[in-house]
């Protein structure tokens, strides 16, 4: 398990807020609405109130400055200055040492919640051990999944389990429950999704609610870029735009690592552990890591280039990747994620820190007739560039013979160079918007396709969204029927290629797409129908 937990500066926060709550005898809301001016949210420490010893009572001496001492020092492991000398205050000059019991450490973080637990863990090895306590973490268990009780109903065999639990609660090692609960509510956000994507969308096979589920969730994105030397940068989204298949995540900062360093590059998904808290928990919460892709850097420059303006040039990296790099600096200017829906909630959730969503097993469709080739086929794609769509079109009832096989892929024709009724026009000018802090710019003949091909049981069948780029043609492959120039556009994985033709057209100033032809992989069509083409 992989948590990315809150800062330290929060867990010591939430430390002094406490020990003030312990010292002067408050309640956990007073302790926590003082903890600000004392733990030096507002000043640094000694420097907005002081503490004397000389009453023995801990009240604000009004006499007398005292500083107390950072938490990080002594006074949480048991040696050197806790509290300062107290001069004539005190009335000595020594030095006092001060380790608090385990038993009052106990007591007070018998008061926090689940994150608030996980972030004081973060402090030391003797809090981190304390914070395992299996009598808090099952206070927290049974008050969040506990069944709820009712006066008129005989306890259930639920409920008398877990009562019984409770009660041997010594008899399990540390940490079991807080183990415990964190895997529930894990269970518990899996539950909840499954609920949200169950209804599917009969016109492009994916989940409805995606957008919903997304949101909930508190799903988001990260890159961790790694260093030859094993060093690591984690950088969180800073920017995400939602497209009808497909959404696009941006990372740009004002300070990368050198590339030249850079040996990988990870993508994750990150959720909030708690998904109810996940408003609260954002930002500093605990969060799990579910690892999408890798990617290599190492020789970024050397990969398929697909535009370049006057300031940046753009490479792609499959799966779905595009990294931009300044041309005068020769280093990383952003990153660019295209998902695509199919999914993307479940391998952006249900993986782990080092790998990635496994897909459940493929039960093979009964193909009823082999000879016959594929029928029924629907296809939705997608053309966009930074929130503008140039093309959006569904094509039903797509067919090919078992006879179109040709070097271990099956050709199926979408748009036919032959029939002008087919052709279809891009809309608007086609270009990829990139931003960073400080430019923005259009990257011509480059755009993000999104393509969702069904089945005939209006399955998906082959989902991708990448970055693709127009390159020219000497000439189109059934000959000049066209005066305009033309450009191929033309995209490869394990499961299949994507080819298009388009022809510029000068009197309307736009490009038609007059030839689109999809190749799917034999060994993906066996597989997914169990035959043996």
């Amino acid at each position: 398990m992989c948590l990315e937990a809150a800062p330290r500066g929060r867990a010591r926060t939430i430390w002094r807020c406490l020990v003030r709550m312990h010292v002067f005898g408050r309640s956990s809301a007073h302790a926590l609405e003082v903890g600000a001016v004392f733990s030096g949210e507002v000043g640094p420490l000694g420097s907005t109130r002081q503490v004397s010893m000389a009453t023995g009572r801990g009240r604000p001496s009004q006499h007398r400055s005292v500083g107390l001492q950072d938490p990080r020092g002594p006074f949480l492991y048991g040696g050197g200055t806790a509290w300062g000398r107290t001069g004539a205050a005190a009335g000595c000059s020594g030095v006092f040492r001060f380790r608090m019991p385990s038993e009052i450490l106990l007591k007070i973080f018998s008061y926090l919640d689940a994150v608030s637990l996980l972030c004081i863990g973060c402090v030391n090895r003797r809090f981190y051990h304390l914070a395992n306590d299996n009598f808090i973490w099952v206070r927290i268990y049974s008050m969040a999944f506990s069944p709820k009780r009712s006066n008129w109903k005989v306890n259930s065999v639920e409920e008398t389990a877990v009562s019984v639990s409770l009660l041997s609660v010594e008899d399990k090692e540390a940490g079991y429950w807080k183990k415990t609960y964190i895997t529930e509510q894990i269970t518990s956000v899996k539950a909840a999704l499954a609920q949200i994507l169950k209804p599917v969308n009969a016109y492009t096979g994916l989940p409805v609610k995606i957008k919903e589920a997304l949101r909930i969730s508190g799903l988001g994105w990260a890159i961790i870029l790694k260093e030859k030397n094993g060093r690591e940068y984690i950088m969180s989204h800073v920017d995400l735009s939602l497209n009808d298949t497909s959404i696009t995540v941006v990372w740009y900062d004002k300070n990368w690592p050198c590339l030249a360093t850079l040996s990988t590059l990870n993508l994750y998904g990150m959720t909030p552990l708690f998904m109810d808290r996940y408003k609260d928990s954002a930002k500093n919460g605990p969060r799990w890591h579910s690892l999408i892709a890798k990617y290599d850097l190492s020789h970024l420059t050397e990969s398929t280039m697909i535009g370049c303006d006057r300031l940046v040039r753009i490479f792609s990296l499959n799966p779905g990747l595009v990294v931009g790099v300044w041309k005068k600096e020769e280093e990383l200017a952003f990153v660019m994620a295209n998902l695509h829906f199919h999914h993307l909630v479940e391998r952006s959730t249900l993986g782990s820190a080092a790998v990635p969503y496994e897909l459940p097993p493929h039960v093979p469709f009964l193909d009823d007739n082999p000879e016959y080739g594929l029928h029924g086929y629907q296809l939705h794609v997608d053309m966009h560039g930074g929130g503008v769509f140039f093309l959006c079109g569904t094509f039903r009832n797509l067919f090919t013979m078992k006879g179109c096989i040709e070097d271990g892929y099956v050709k199926l024709t979408v748009i036919n160079f032959k029939n002008s009724r087919e052709h279809l026009p891009l809309i608007g000018k086609v270009g990829l918007t990139w931003r960073t802090n400080i430019f923005d710019a259009f990257v011509e003949s480059c755009a993000v396709m999104d393509v969702t091909l069904l089945d005939e049981h209006r399955k998906p069948f082959w989902c991708l969204s990448s970055a693709v780029h127009m390159r020219p043609a000497a000439c189109p492959s059934d000959g000049p029927h066209f005066l305009g120039q033309t450009y191929y556009v033309d995209y490869t994985d394990a499961e299949g290629r994507v080819h298009a033709e388009l022809v510029w057209i000068e009197e309307t100033e736009e490009y038609f797409i007059v030839n689109l032809v999809l190749y799917l992989s034999v060994a993906k069509i066996n597989h997914w129908f169990g035959t043996r083409y």
